[in-house]
């Protein structure tokens, strides 16, 4: 049987900390920033973690 492949999606969106969190990036950060605060800007830079009803399905992607 051949090797299981993960989601080339799931694998460029997320990573998985040491600690076993799923983090991901905020969106509205992709363009049109000129009208965005500069502390709005700021914090959209941070990632962020997922929501633990997600983090499952997402780390099932990522390990499939």
């Amino acid at each position: 049987m051949p090797k299981m492949k993960s989601r080339r999606n799931a694998r460029d969106r997320f990573k998985v900390t040491a600690t076993g969190k799923v983090m991901r990036r905020h969106s509205y950060f992709g363009h049109i920033l000129t009208k965005k605060t500069r502390k709005r800007k700021r914090h959209l830079r941070r990632n962020t973690a997922v929501d633990a009803g997600d983090a499952k399905r997402i780390r099932r992607m990522l390990l499939a």
